[in-house]
């Protein structure tokens, strides 16, 4: 009796799927793509209405035959590939790769690798969804079109090997922007004042902070500050309002992509790409003791935070069993967001029993972290609001109003298993709870403080993923490559979470600005993404969206080629003398920024840092100031005589002194700032 064959991508998922369904069947994988438009050219043939022109991928030809013969001699054969628009594109590139019958060929998709999702899924087979397909394939050209018609372009002016995307450009865009507006952020100050009140006939004692007289005030010096603790220092304190009340904090939703992304990089410190390789990991399957090969979560590329109703009811049953039942949570679901395409379930453990304690063992360290995070976002998401009992309170100090607030936690709901990030402690309500209006206090002391105003934080991976969502960009399937490509290209680089721009990001970023100003448009990405959903939702044709496109990119093109002034980065001769064969240096461009390089190479393969001149004397010792980079490529501005002198500054000094406080002034935008921001000095530039 002949077989049934199905067909995954990933051999990892052969070994478990396997095992659900028996000796009937046999599993197979096409190992990811089998077919794709060729590196060596743009692969879309222009002229005869953008048609794509796939080969088969190379090494591909061995792995097919072996998939052709076992087709061959199939009853029927299933293609499983993923349950998302690439995974339904493989499907359709199987199909003409293996010359499959479509009387004997059906898709079928499961969203988790467990035996009942597996088994429903060969009850229910489809056609290819070919709208699928098609947002696939429009998404593929308008990628290639953008890389292969702008890519030359940078290699002209700039080097060899660089690239652009349609998605990354627009990322780079935003690490530019958030880099250029922290460079030119000026502090400002402001002061706070906070009371040290006694309460009377007890030990207790409360910090009060000055709000205002009769609406909220800001404090900007510390002359002000003085006048108000003049005005204070024989004032009465009194009790003038006390209220007492209740908040709820609702659960988190489950995870989708972004979230997940970013709850892994805050919490465990996982970069984007190894988050999404331990979840492939824990959804393809993993060997449990006693269970063998298991997949752990549900498919992990999805924007949606939707839960299928078995799921929801095992998980509620589970938290009454183990919490009780005033743990157990209303009926909640998230609303899709405005881009989402709500085309799965979110992120959630595949057996809410399999508690991480039950798998600890068979996980590695990463996976057990993962897996311990997602179980308990999910059981979280199905449970009852966490409840403070609050009080705030207002003191009338003469003219002048103080307030306190506290809160305690009553009844811990979700925050039993997962608390959010930046949750609000309990900050205890006991030095209140006996306060009445009217109620004289005794003053402890004032305590003045001095702050600044801070920049924007930097990017991190997290918040980056978080931008692009939220303004619309990518999809669930492409932060994580994004990023890893424009580390991969040293357009960025990352210190201790932080993202920070290089010098080569800021070239190419610079070109694509003033060359391609609507592949950098944020809108413009986001609406092409919109427009690739209408497209999966079978309401746009596709290659409609990709002839409104290409006339405009190749008129960019011709324009850029024509206009644009090449960036001399390379083989810039300078007067530093080799020191090896005597040759004048050159400046030759490599990963992190210029570096010095003997002419002579290979004979001579001499080379050194550049450091480029300022033009300005260090502050400290009198040497020059010369812009530098650490080791990563991050830029800052030191002494040529360094180590021997450790001046240093992340912004350009201009070589004057402060005139309010004798420190080194630095260049802000369009200002020259004092670089002590306790001084606050500032004039504009002519």
């Amino acid at each position: 009796m002949a077989k049934n064959l199905v067909i995954v991508e990933s051999p990892a998922k052969v070994k478990t799927i396997k095992k659900f369904l028996g000796s009937r069947y046999d599993v197979e994988a096409s190992m990811g793509h089998v077919r794709d438009l060729p590196r060596s050219k743009l692969g879309i043939d222009i002229e005869n209405d953008f048609e794509p022109k796939y080969i088969t991928i190379r090494g591909k030809g061995d792995l097919l035959a072996k998939l052709r013969k076992s087709a061959k001699t199939a009853e029927h054969v299933y293609l499983a590939t993923d349950p998302d628009r690439e995974g339904e594109a493989i499907s359709w590139h199987l199909v003409t790769a293996l010359n499959l019958d479509p009387a004997r060929m059906k898709r079928i998709t499961f969203n988790e690798i467990t035996k009942n999702a597996v088994k429903a899924s060969l009850k229910a087979p489809r056609d290819i969804d070919m709208n699928l397909v098609d947002a696939q394939q429009a998404r593929r050209a308008l990628d290639r079109m953008v890389g292969y018609e702008i890519s030359p372009v940078l290699w002209k002016k700039v080097k060899r090997g660089l690239s652009a995307g349609r998605v990354q450009s627009v990322a780079l865009r935003l690490i530019a922007k958030r880099e250029k507006e922290i460079a030119e952020f000026i502090p400002t100050e402001y002061w706070t004042l906070d009371a040290d009140l006694q309460i009377p006939e007890s030990k207790k004692s409360l910090s009060a902070r000055l709000y205002g007289t009769d609406k909220k005030i800001s404090i900007a010096s510390k002359e002000e500050m003085d006048a108000i603790l003049a005005d204070l220092k024989d004032a009465v304190y009194t009790v003038s309002e006390v209220k007492h009340g209740e908040r709820t904090r609702k659960p988190p939703l489950p995870f989708t992509t972004s979230t997940l992304q970013q709850d892994a990089s805050n919490r465990l410190g996982f970069s984007t790409s190894k988050t999404m390789r331990i979840a492939q990991q824990l959804y393809e399957g993993v060997d449990l003791a006693k269970e063998g090969t298991v997949g752990l979560i549900t498919y992990l590329r999805t924007d949606s935070t939707r839960i299928a109703s078995e799921a929801d009811e095992a998980c509620r049953n589970y938290i009454a069993d183990e919490f009780g039942e005033a743990y157990v949570g209303a009926q909640r679901g998230g609303a899709p967001g405005k881009n989402s395409q709500d085309a799965h379930e979110a992120i959630r453990p595949t057996d809410i029993t399999r508690t991480p304690a039950v798998v600890k063992e068979s996980l590695s360290r990463d996976q057990y972290r993962l897996y311990q995070l997602i179980w308990r976002r999910f059981a979280a998401s199905r449970m009852a609001p966490a409840v403070y009992d609050t009080v705030s309170v207002r003191i009338a100090a003469g003219q002048w109003i103080f307030t306190a607030s506290g809160s305690e936690i009553r009844f811990a709901g979700f925050m039993d298993v997962y608390e959010e990030e930046n949750e609000e402690k309990d900050s205890g309500t006991r030095a209140f709870r006996d306060l009445e209006k009217g109620t004289v206090l005794k003053s402890a002391g004032l305590s003045p403080e001095q702050h600044f105003t801070q920049p924007p934080a930097h990017f991190t991976e997290a918040s980056l993923v978080r931008t692009l969502e939220e303004r619309g960009i990518g999809r669930p399937s492409t932060y994580a490559p994004t990023i890893s490509t424009i580390l991969a290209r040293h357009y960025i680089t990352k210190e201790q979470k932080n993202l920070y721009i290089t010098e080569l990001g800021e070239v190419v970023d610079s070109i694509m600005v003033k060359a391609f100003p609507q592949i950098v448009d944020e809108d413009f990405t986001a609406n092409m993404e919109t427009l690739l959903d209408g497209v999966a939702e079978g309401k746009v044709e596709w290659k409609t969206i990709v002839r409104n496109f290409y006339p405009d990119l190749e008129e960019e093109v011709r324009r850029a080629e024509e206009q644009l002034a090449a960036v001399k980065v390379e083989d810039e001769v300078t007067d530093v003398v080799c020191e090896n064969c005597g040759r004048n240096m050159v400046i030759k461009y490599g990963p992190h920024g210029k570096f010095l390089a003997c002419p002579g190479f290979p004979e001579c393969r001499n080379t050194k840092p550049y450091f480029e001149k300022t033009g300005v004397k260090c502050p400290l010792c009198g040497g020059e100031v010369v812009l530098r980079r650490t080791r990563k490529g991050r830029k800052y501005y030191g002494c040529d005589h360094a180590p021997e002198c450790g001046f240093m500054s992340w912004a350009l000094p201009n070589g004057e002194t402060c005139p309010r406080c004798g420190n080194f002034l630095i260049h802000k935008g369009h200002k020259i700032v004092c670089s002590d921001p306790k001084c606050g000095y500032v004039k504009e530039t002519e």
